[in-house]
């Protein structure tokens, strides 16, 4: 297996229904977001996926999300905009666009800060 990794980053507010704390209040934050990528074989020219393409792709999804309150993103009034929720759905959006057979979105880590981090992906 290859797998290749892309780094991105958005911005967005968002507020945690029923925390309890703090986090509960409408706040941001400068979201960094690796997003991964996993092939069986390399194409002709030896790549797994263009990283351009992975970008490319990524940067639709960020284009709703940037800048935005997420609870007012149409997914998230029924599901709470967690970092674990928000790489669930970038996971999926991606999914949607790259699963080709070979190619196959891994992973996507959202970085709430420098030392907070949430992952998804499927086994």
């Amino acid at each position: 297996m290859y797998e290749v990794m892309i780094k991105s980053v958005f911005s967005a507010a968002h507020s945690l229904r029923g925390y309890g704390g703090k986090c509960e209040n409408l706040h941001g934050h400068n979201f960094r977001v690796d997003v991964y990528a996993k092939a069986r074989k390399l194409d002709n020219i030896g790549l797994s996926i263009d990283f351009h393409i992975l970008k490319q792709k990524t940067q639709i999804i960020f284009n709703e999300l940037d800048h935005k309150n997420l609870n007012e993103i149409p997914y998230f009034p029924e599901v709470n905009p967690s970092s674990e929720n928000i790489a669930a759905y970038i996971f999926y959006q991606l999914k949607s666009e790259l699963n080709d057979g070979n190619v196959s979105i891994h992973k996507v880590d959202i970085w709430e800060s420098e030392s907070s981090c949430a992952s998804y992906y499927e086994e």
